[in-house]
């Protein structure tokens, strides 16, 4: 094999790789590699830091242009030495048949040749040029493709800096909606808690009225109890005396029974008992409210992502005993499902689990929004989902998106998604209610905490092919009960 072409190097070496000519005003990088400044200027463009060169893909934190002085003077000395000589260096190699220079160039084989070649019987017949005018027709080629490149390189610049600008400024709204968030919260915050010693203090101070009336008619009436105590025990004194004594002064003892007629309490004024009602109606009033506000307020939020939880169908699910792996115990409103102590004598049919102690829910779905709740209590390995409706009954099954099944788990102390491969689920608690929330039209599945509304994980749009998806559970163990709420 001919060795290769120092003039063909040295053209290499002085030539830019972006632009493919003589380098101009040429700048070094921090790998030492080499660009025409304007080359390397655009498509920098936009990037303050983590530039990468175009050659190696090597990423600086910073630009960094070094002047290459000897660089840009060979490049000087090369071109003139090609105007001094009225051609590029010689480039062209030696035929490795014939070890002729390769003058010529076929153009049914799309390869130099030499003279020698040409005159041979495999190139006899084919159209031949002479090399310079071939190597012209494919520069202005090259040319028109470069012109292309560079503007397609521009315009993806553009859509870069573009991207970047509208990610920033997004970024900027989302920091002002955040303030605002949190400012509204804190007025809201300030407001409830204002509410709230107002309604205190106004509730001590009805307190105090109320104690203050019965204690002044507990002492009125302690005062009548005594007094009458004692026209009692002198009446009935009376009563025991002689004839004589008990008629002496008769009538100034009966006269003492009659003024000591008891007298009633003083009742709590109605104009307490309006103020009571009031209060009351007041606070009912301002209960109602910030129910209603807390009802409404996580639709509202869904809604301004695209999508409100709010308007999924809560639907009546139960579970499907044909699908039921033997060992699995159904209660009779096929609600509940445990794990036995022993396999039940059962028809193995096509739609029956027979290794995966799973079963499906009977309801399928195949479009609309619809949610359903499980409750799974204390257990250590269970889970919950949906299926396709041909997702495997026999033999070991992937519980994947790939098997045909999104759910998420909780294997001994870990709580899973079930996803491609398994992500583990940073939870503060593990849910004792689960809620499903299915969206067929987009192909997602969304798993809530149903006791405090929090979200657990969310398989995202596209996630579930089109066919009919059934609900899912599966049970490993005997202290797991789960059941699907009404």
């Amino acid at each position: 094999m001919a060795a290769a072409n120092p003039a063909k190097t040295l053209q290499d070496e002085l030539t830019c790789s972006i632009c493919l000519e003589y380098f101009k005003d040429p700048v070094s990088l921090d790998c030492d590699h080499n660009f025409c400044r304007a080359c390397i200027t655009p498509f920098w463009e936009g990037l303050a830091t983590n530039v990468s060169c175009p050659q190696c893909r090597v990423t600086f934190p910073q630009k960094n242009l070094r002047l290459n002085r000897q660089l840009r003077n060979v490049v000087e000395a090369a071109r003139e030495l090609r105007l001094s000589s009225g051609r590029e260096p010689e480039t062209e190699g030696l035929c490795e048949k014939h070890k002729e220079p390769l003058k010529l160039f076929c153009k049914e084989d799309e390869i130099p040749i030499c003279l020698v070649c040409d005159r041979s019987k495999e190139h006899r017949a084919h159209t031949v040029i002479p090399a310079e005018e071939a190597a012209e027709e494919f520069k202005e080629n090259i040319q028109a493709h470069l012109k292309t490149l560079r503007e397609e390189r521009e315009k993806l610049l553009g859509f870069k800096v573009s991207g970047e600008k509208r990610s920033q400024e997004y970024l900027r709204n989302t920091q002002t909606e955040r303030q605002k968030i949190v400012l509204e919260f804190q007025q809201l915050r300030q407001f409830l808690e204002e509410q709230e010693q107002l309604l205190l203090a106004q509730l001590e101070k009805l307190d105090k009225e109320i104690v203050k009336i019965q204690n002044e008619n507990v002492s009125k009436v302690s005062e009548e109890i005594f007094h009458l105590s004692n026209l009692i025990s002198e009446m009935e004194g009376k009563c025991q005396k002689p004839v004589t004594e008990l008629l002496q002064d008769i009538r100034s003892s009966l006269s003492r029974s009659v003024k000591g007629k008891f007298q009633q309490p003083e009742e709590i004024s109605p104009k307490l008992e309006l103020r009571l009602s009031d209060f009351s109606q007041k606070t009912v009033a301002l209960m109602e409210t910030l129910r209603k506000f807390k009802d409404t307020l996580p639709s509202a939020l869904e809604t301004k992502r695209g999508g409100s939880l709010g308007t999924f169908r809560q639907v009546n699910v139960t579970l499907d005993p044909d699908t039921a792996h033997p060992e699995l115990i159904l209660s009779e409103d096929w609600k509940r499902v445990r794990w036995g102590d022993m396999q039940q004598r059962l028809p193995n049919t096509p739609e029956r689990f027979d290794t995966e102690t799973c079963v499906l829910g009977c309801e399928g779905f195949t479009s609309g929004r619809h949610c359903w709740e499980v409750e799974v209590g204390a257990g250590l390995l269970w889970a919950v989902g949906v299926a396709r409706e041909s997702v495997g009954r026999k033999g070991w099954i992937s519980f994947s998106p790939e098997g045909g099944i999104w759910a998420v788990q909780r294997w001994g102390g870990q709580f899973q998604a079930l996803s491609s491969p398994v992500a583990p689920l940073p939870l503060s608690r593990v849910p004792s209610r689960i809620r499903v929330c299915l969206d067929c039209d987009r192909g997602q599945v969304t798993f809530i905490d149903a006791g405090d509304e929090a979200p657990i994980f969310t398989f995202p749009p596209g996630s579930v092919p089109g066919g009919r998806i059934r609900p899912w559970l599966w049970v490993w163990d005997r202290d797991t009960r789960l059941r699907l709420c009404p």
